[in-house]
């Protein structure tokens, strides 16, 4: 039935008479070089490709033997490059199918291996071709080595070594060498002696050199913890003397991609590169050539030091000479901060996409390292250092030299915090003298400074001098200067008061709401959404002290909720609002929050969707109102429930394996998924969508508990959906759930006990504790997560004393099963 259905697959493509049987079409598609040719170049093609795959699987399960053979003998003689292409590329596959190479003969088996050998040596072959056939050479190898072997392949592999063979042949087995490193570790003396014999030769090619040392690279990550990777020191600064060499010809190319390789090796064996300090000092000379090399050389350069430094042991030179190194680094990464041009669209630029505006990739890379090496080499180390090199700056008459200090302080902040707390005078001193500069773009590196240090050196800085920093910003914003700088202001206050002390900040408050009132008023946005940050910071640190600022905040705060036309500025607005009115309370707060609710239900009908970014923090927004209204907020439920129950039955993008396949381990990196493992599988969640499933049982819990009674109505859509979540894969799903459970029953006792239950009685919550309690009860014995279990017995008793006397004898016997875990029946 399947081989006539085949065959009409292939009538119908291919056409062939009715007398010809299926196995000619196949015999002769395959004994046919130039039939085979014509199916190959439709592969190639993109409008008959579907139908040359159907073909070409056919032909391989029906005689895969000579469909490889004739693959082969293709890549030999076929004058087509893309068919050659091809036929590399399918017959790599083909070899790599495990159960297809068992079944071949030994004969078919030898003369692929050889073909492919030969392939190699062709001298017309194109590059690209013979790489392609290198690596379908090392994956065949990789698969039969060991299990059947292949004699033939290390002589071959040393003979085309030699400096007599034809470069890419010397190329194409270096690059084999490389990815069968594993495999040929016993070899390892004799192959030092080849990598350091071609490393150190003049006649040899920067590709065969770079495919040498890549190798080189490959077996030094290989060695055992017993086997010493020194004996490749030599090599390594053969390979360094080849790229310094390079450098000098001004071929930067071949040299750059022999630093993205040191780096590599930086990350895996810094010891081996640190040993004595040649490579180190030749990559300073290179990432210090500023007005001679390219920048993705020096900053390749610049990276191999970062990476030593981040090995801290690991890299006994640098942590034995660290002040040298450091003194060697720093004004290296302090003239690439420097590297900034006044552009004039950065000073009418009206949103922080624009930051970039006049600084060059120097100034970028510069930022990040200094960073980097903060945190990787300490205080101790950076700071004397840095502040000579500031001081420097500040002496300087360019005020990218100003600007350029400023951003390096706050760079090295963090890494260096516990030491410049003890120079913090002379540190603030550099800061806020420059908030007077003449230049705009050093006032902002000033406001930068500021807020970065809000963060590190807290509370040092608060405590020392706040009013110097409160007046410092206080005259920048009343200033009304560049919206940059209003924008950065508003985030440097929001920082410094983030970390700062109840009674420092008590003083000041009058004047930081004021000036948060002055940015809420500008016609920026970006302002707006930093102002709006800091507000929030300050309402959520001063509850108790904003019944009289509440006029002259919601008087912006009202502009916004109608008027703003970004969301994000507008979802903050909504935010800050919401915060002002729980700390203001109901009585002052009411009229605004039906204001607040009658906008947001403007957008049920058109932004309220699940995959609107604003639509989860509005039912966020809804859910504060609703605590600061209580039983006033039930004419709203309406319209909030149904978008929020959408948000509860979502489902995570859910991808499920084995536990033991590690086929998507490369992605575990990603950010924006999660991976559970359950038993024998593996699954990965996606992140947010997860976090918005979590957010929306919260809020259910949240509804519940505040509404009381009032959620009654809502009990028989919320039950059914938050039951089932008990068991969900995740925990945070899982506890949200559990927790909903005695509101739920508390709910509905409550209303039927107030005749608000509108015809239910004491058999609606029997009929409801009958759903929720076995639930909870085999929850109970099948929770792997101690804390949540926690959690579900606190449950349990509290729904056995909500539900009481009206618990069944099937219930009641359902329950005693979890007497021995310590519930109250």
């Amino acid at each position: 039935m399947a081989e006539s259905t085949e065959h009409q697959q292939l009538a119908a493509i291919l056409g062939p008479e009715p007398a010809a049987t299926f196995q000619t079409v196949i015999s002769h598609l395959i004994s046919s070089p130039s039939s085979l040719q014509t199916l190959i170049s439709d592969l190639i093609s993109s409008e008959k490709r579907s139908e040359a795959e159907l073909v070409f699987n056919i032909c391989k399960q029906a005689d895969h033997e000579s469909l490889s053979l004739k693959l082969a003998q293709l890549l030999q003689v076929s004058p087509d490059e893309k068919t050659r292409a091809m036929c590399s590329i399918l017959l790599r596959k083909q070899l790599l199918t495990r159960d297809l190479w068992r079944r071949l003969s030994r004969n078919t088996k030898s003369t692929l291996k050889h073909t492919l050998l030969s392939c190699i040596q062709r001298e017309d072959t194109p590059t690209s071709i013979s790489k392609a056939i290198c690596y379908a050479v090392s994956e065949l190898a990789s698969a039969v080595l060991f299990a059947e072997g292949w004699p033939e392949l290390l002589p071959f592999q040393f003979q085309s070594t030699s400096y007599d063979a034809p470069p890419k042949l010397q190329e194409c087995s270096f690059l084999i060498f490389d990815q069968l490193a594993d495999f040929f570790t016993p070899f390892i003396d004799e192959l030092h002696t080849v990598f350091l014999y071609c490393l150190s030769s003049s006649t040899r090619s920067n590709e065969v050199k770079i495919a040498a040392f890549s190798a080189v690279v490959s077996f030094i990550r290989c060695l055992s913890s017993y086997e010493d990777p020194n004996m490749f020191h030599d090599v390594l600064i053969e390979m360094m003397r080849t790229v310094m060499g390079e450098l000098n010809k001004g071929k930067e190319i071949m040299a750059q991609e022999a630093i993205k390789l040191f780096i590599e090796l930086a990350g895996t064996h810094p010891t081996l590169l640190s040993r004595n300090g040649q490579i180190i000092r030749a990559m300073l000379q290179i990432a210090e050539a500023i007005d001679v090399l390219e920048q993705g050389t020096r900053h390749l350069a610049i990276e191999f030091l970062i990476t030593l430094a981040e090995a801290g042991e690991r890299a006994p030179w640098i942590m034995r000479r660290c002040r040298e190194f450091v003194g060697l680094c720093f004004p290296i990464l302090m003239r690439m901060v420097s590297n900034v041009k006044d552009d004039p669209s950065w000073h009418t630029a009206e949103t922080d996409d624009d930051i970039a505006l006049g600084v060059s990739g120097d100034y970028c890379v510069g930022q990040e390292c200094l960073h980097r090496l903060a945190i990787a080499l300490g205080g101790n180390n950076i700071v004397p250092i840095a502040l000579e090199h500031f001081t420097a700056h500040f002496a300087a008459p360019e005020w990218p030299k100003h600007h350029a200090a400023l951003i390096a302080l706050a760079q090295i902040a963090e890494g260096c915090s516990e030491v410049m707390i003890k120079d913090l005078e002379q540190v603030v001193a550099m800061v806020l003298n420059s908030f007077e500069h003449p230049h705009i773009r050093v006032r902002w590196s000033a406001i930068n400074a500021v807020g970065q240090l809000s963060t590190y050196l807290a509370p040092d800085l608060q405590v020392q001098y706040h009013q110097l920093v409160f007046s410092a910003l206080n005259a920048t914003i009343y200033g009304l200067q560049n919206c940059r700088l209003l924008a950065h202001a508003a985030s440097a206050l929001q920082k410094f008061i983030e970390k700062c002390a109840r009674d420092i900040l008590t003083p000041y408050l009058d004047e930081v709401v004021s000036q948060l009132v002055v940015l809420l008023q500008s016609e920026i946005q970006m302002v707006h959404v930093e102002a709006l940050t800091a507000l929030a910071s300050v309402v959520v640190s001063f509850p108790d002290q904003f019944q009289k600022y509440y006029e002259d905040v919601m008087i912006p705060l009202r502009v916004m909720l109608l008027d703003a036309t970004n969301n994000l500025v507008w979802s903050k607005s909504v935010e800050c609002i919401s915060l002002v009115g729980m700390a203001v309370g109901k009585e002052k707060f009411r009229d605004d929050a039906k204001k607040v609710m009658e906008v947001l239900m403007s957008f049920q009908g058109s932004q309220m969707e699940l995959d609107d970014p604003t639509a989860s923090c509005m039912l966020q927004i809804c859910a504060d109102l609703c605590k600061c209204l209580g039983q006033e907020f039930l004419p709203y439920m309406g319209a909030v429930m149904p978008p929020l129950l959408q948000f509860v039955q979502i489902k995570p993008v859910e991808i499920v394996t084995s536990a033991n396949d590690n086929s998507d381990m490369d992605e575990s990196d990603d950010e924006s998924m999660e991976t559970i493992t359950l038993g024998d599988k593996r699954i990965r969640i996606k992140t947010s969508v997860l976090e918005e499933k979590v957010t929306a049982c919260n809020l259910l819990c949240c509804y519940a508990d505040e509404l009381k009674e009032g959620f009654f109505p809502w009990i028989d859509q919320v039950a059914p959906t938050l039951v089932p979540l008990i068991s969900y894969i995740h925990e945070k799903v899982r506890k949200s759930a559990v927790s909903a459970m005695p509101k739920l029953l508390l709910s509905a006792k409550l209303a039927i006990e107030k005749r608000q239950a509108q015809g239910c009685n004491e058999t609606y919550i029997k009929k409801l504790s009958d759903h929720i309690l076995p639930v909870l009860v085999e929850a109970s014995h099948q929770e792997p997560d101690r804390e949540i279990t926690a959690i579900i017995l606190d449950a349990l008793n509290e729904c056995i004393q909500i539900s009481g006397p009206l618990r069944d004898e099937a219930m009641s016997h359902a329950l005693s099963r979890g007497d021995k875990a310590g519930i109250t029946p």
